[in-house]
């Protein structure tokens, strides 16, 4: 028989830690670099982040609390999206400080920074894909009964994306070849996507 521990949210886990983090885990990272209407670079990492649709491509993040990367994203209409790998996961840490308002993250961690095709956001030099986003949508959660919760999704469609040649083979792009991290659970906890990892399965039809 399971033991299930069951919770109401709205009353507490009991646990030493929320376990939500690490029940949906592990996710994706969008380190997302911006510039202030000033010009000042931001770039910061963020959990909740995902792919949400091919055709265009959408990409969006969830900023809690109105935090500099928000900012600038309703500011400039821009943002760009770098891969996290683990040969940067320092550095990505790094850029995850709480930090003044218009600090330069990428001087911050020691990071270079390329310039964009499309947008005005600088990219991440050392990771090996990016996607240039103009912003579509930014949303502010509700709770169930209607109240404005202090997160804004932030959403934009990829208008240009760069990807290292080495990570494609055969017209295919290799998605452990990069060395992707992901965000797991607990205070700390990170995982890297390994080639031993990979099994396959085709959609039936």
């Amino acid at each position: 028989m399971t033991e299930w521990h069951f919770y109401e949210p709205a009353a507490g886990h009991g646990l030493a830690h929320d376990p939500l983090n690490a029940i949906v885990a592990p996710r994706p990272i969008g380190w997302i670099s911006t510039l202030s209407d000033t010009g000042v670079r931001n770039l910061a990492p963020y959990s909740f982040f995902n792919l949400f649709a091919y055709r265009p491509p959408i990409v969006g993040f969830c900023s809690a609390g109105a935090k500099d990367s928000l900012a600038n994203a309703r500011a400039t209409g821009e943002f760009v999206w770098n891969l996290a790998t683990r040969d940067q996961a320092e550095a990505m840490n790094a850029t995850s400080a709480t930090v003044p308002p218009g600090e330069d993250e990428f001087a911050l961690a020691g990071l270079e920074a390329l310039p964009a095709r499309r947008v005005a956001v600088p990219r991440v030099a050392g990771s090996p894909v990016q996607f240039e986003c103009a912003v579509t949508q930014i949303v502010q959660l509700t709770a169930r009964d209607g109240s404005d919760m202090p997160y804004w999704m932030v959403f934009g469609e990829a208008i240009a994306i760069h990807i290292d040649r080495a990570l494609i083979a055969d017209g295919v792009y290799q998605t452990a070849r990069a060395r992707p991290i992901l965000r797991g659970g607990g205070p700390a906890d990170y995982f890297e996507a390994l080639e031993a990892g990979l099994f396959r399965m085709h959609r039936p039809g």
